[in-house]
């Protein structure tokens, strides 16, 4: 029986450390890359391409989610596709998860049950597996995860080479989380579409090698907006990015929301984070692989421009200032 399967009353004290493991971990599919899972001191992974890219994120309680507006399912996709959206945003394809939980002895097993089979719902979905992780006491509930992927024989696409007359375009798409969080925060729970996309993100795994493969000059997902993660590719490629909101969607549905909530959606599309959507430079004479569509050019100068009128707030979501 999976944990999925199997509620439970008992607290984590109860069940106690390595039966919570062996509830998360049991009955679960392994990719082939994965020589030795959870069970020993460490896992063993291949790495065909002998590069491993790394990277990871740490949800806290009350600072990344809210259990009143989300289930432990959430939680559990969230903190594995926020990681595994920075993978693909380098041009790589995710091996292998790691993951770190803290909590209080008084959590249900059945809760840490939900957790986890989000967490193996969302690696499923990009294609790879919990490979190992720990947990630990802890008065503050608190998800880390480390995800781990392979380039497959291509250059890691960094924030730092995008050149002038490079199209910047996107894959994905943006202001559905910070709509969600609005109406959520307004004290309702629907429409489902835009607080579905602020519980659990829905990063286009697949375009980041795509992109890397079809020579994308730099890459960046965006979880605290588009014109903050922009103006970090911009900063750092010593580059003008310039984004056309003619080449920007804004879907019906977000156009819906903002009316009934008095909200610009515009300011959601260009500054609501979370999306994890990615944005790519490529060159102006290359055609952009499927799922990618223009939204704007790379110029010469510094910093970020909207409709080539210079933004200098730096928006988004920054730790310590919120």
């Amino acid at each position: 029986m999976t944990p999925e399967e199997r509620p439970d009353a008992r607290t984590v004290s109860q069940v106690g450390e390595f039966g919570l493991i062996r509830r998360v971990t049991e009955h679960r599919n392994q990719p082939s890359s994965t020589l030795l899972g959870p069970g020993d001191d460490a896992a063993v992974l291949t790495a065909p391409d002998g590069r491993v890219v790394a990277t990871t994120d740490v949800l806290v309680q009350d600072v990344h989610f809210r259990l009143d507006w989300s289930g432990p399912r959430h939680v559990g996709r969230k903190a594995v596709a926020v990681n595994l959206s920075d993978i693909a945003a380098m041009g790589a394809v995710p091996t292998g998860l790691l993951v770190g939980l803290g909590c209080s002895g008084e959590v249900t097993a059945e809760f840490v049950d939900e957790l986890a089979a989000g967490m193996w719902e969302e690696a499923r979905r990009a294609g790879t597996a919990l490979i190992g992780g720990d947990m630990v006491t802890s008065n503050q509930l608190t998800v880390s995860v480390t995800a781990l992927g392979d380039l497959r024989g291509e250059k890691p696409v960094t924030r730092e080479g995008a050149r002038q007359g490079d199209v910047v375009a996107l894959a994905g798409g943006l202001g559905w989380s910070a709509a969600g969080l609005a109406v959520l925060a307004r004290g309702f729970r629907s429409p489902l579409s835009v607080v579905g996309a602020h519980r659990v993100p829905q990063p286009p795994y697949e375009a980041g090698p795509a992109a890397a493969v079809a020579g994308a000059t730099s890459m960046i997902d965006v979880s605290d907006g588009l014109l903050a993660d922009m103006a970090h590719v911009a900063d750092a490629s010593g580059v003008s990015v310039d984004i056309r909101t003619d080449q920007l969607e804004v879907p019906q549905r977000l156009l819906e929301v903002a009316s009934a909530l008095g909200a610009d959606p515009g300011d959601w599309v260009l500054n609501g984070g979370e999306d994890q959507a990615l944005v790519a430079t490529f060159p102006g004479d290359r055609e952009l692989p499927d799922g990618w569509r223009p939204i704007g050019r790379v110029r010469q100068g510094r910093g970020v421009t909207v409709d080539g009128v210079e933004h200098t707030e730096r928006t988004g979501w920054q730790h310590w200032r919120h």
